[in-house]
């Protein structure tokens, strides 16, 4: 069923097995999970190396966790299973238009990006997407998934409980990066309040979808995941260092609070300035900073 994967199909239980790529599921791809029930079979994500290399067996559903190119890529490679995903992130399944948006970008302006999505990432509408809600629950016989809305990377952002002690964090990868809110629809509010919750799932095993992979123990989640809360404090005290003289939200681009100087990306102007408003409008709203000129910040 795997010969393709080689050592990078991993069986976590009886029912789950990992499908992972040589760099641990870096960006492009990710770890994709295959789950296969008594009843039923599903894969959560599937990537675009799931694209590449196939899987040698009937699956009858895709879980999107979220509505991200790199987890929908290989919704195409799956034309008669059902695919679900969160309400709040599905018209970005059904239609290339709904996920330009969640970058703020039209066709017109960003032709490079949408021909990605069609061709590095296999983009194929799929109209028949169902959307389901927090705690909705898949039975496919010896083995259960249930969905945990996790918003703030998106806004349908979803981990998912798996009945024998594995835990699908998705895109909360715990990296050194840190969290990710720089998209139209992401919160920053959100993305906290879902760290806080996710401390709360007690699982033998944790996946993320992109870097770490396979996690195990709690204690090290725990570890792992105070470190990646903590770069959101980090990032907001360095702007708030930053506006100790008066600047505007092109300077902070400029500056940069998310990625390193030398990371060339076309993204990397937008996340900044998203990560930038939210953080400016969480100063403003605790009073740390002032608006001292239309679009001219400075700490209180």
């Amino acid at each position: 069923m795997f010969s393709a994967w080689g050592d990078h199909a991993r069986r976590l239980t009886e029912h789950v097995t990992v499908l992972s790529t040589p760099d641990n599921g870096a960006y492009p791809s990710g770890n994709s999970l295959l789950i296969q029930g008594a009843g039923e079979t599903v894969i959560v994500d599937p990537s675009i190396t799931v694209v590449d290399l196939g899987v040698e067996a009937p699956v009858d559903a895709v879980i999107n966790s979220h509505g991200h190119e790199d987890h929908i890529a290989g919704n195409c490679a799956f034309p008669d299973a059902r695919i679900h995903i969160h309400h709040d992130d599905l018209p970005v399944t059904r239609s290339i238009e709904a996920l330009m948006a969640l970058t703020d970008s039209t066709p017109e302006e960003h032709p490079d990006l949408e021909q990605q999505y069609l061709e590095e990432f296999h983009y194929e509408p799929r109209p028949d997407a169902q959307g389901y809600a927090d705690g909705a629950v898949w039975d496919l016989g010896g083995v259960s998934v249930e969905a945990v809305h996790l918003p703030g990377h998106t806004a349908g952002h979803c981990g998912l409980r798996i009945s024998e002690g594995v835990f699908f964090l998705s895109d909360i990868d715990l990296t050194g990066f840190g969290p990710y809110y720089g998209d139209v629809f992401s919160s920053l509010e959100q993305f906290e309040e879902s760290l806080i919750r996710v401390r709360d799932e007690e699982a033998e095993v944790y996946v993320t979808f992109h870097h770490k992979g396979v996690i195990e123990g709690r204690e090290t989640f725990l570890g792992l995941l105070g470190a990646f809360h903590a770069v959101i404090t980090r990032r907001h005290d360095n702007m708030l260092a930053f506006l100790a003289e008066p600047h505007t939200l092109d300077e902070m681009v400029e500056h940069r609070f998310v990625y390193r100087p030398h990371v060339e990306m076309s993204i990397v102007d937008r996340v900044e300035r998203r990560t930038a408003e939210l953080h400016v409008a969480r100063m403003l709203d605790r009073g740390e900073a002032v608006e001292i000129d239309p679009g001219r910040y400075r700490v209180a």
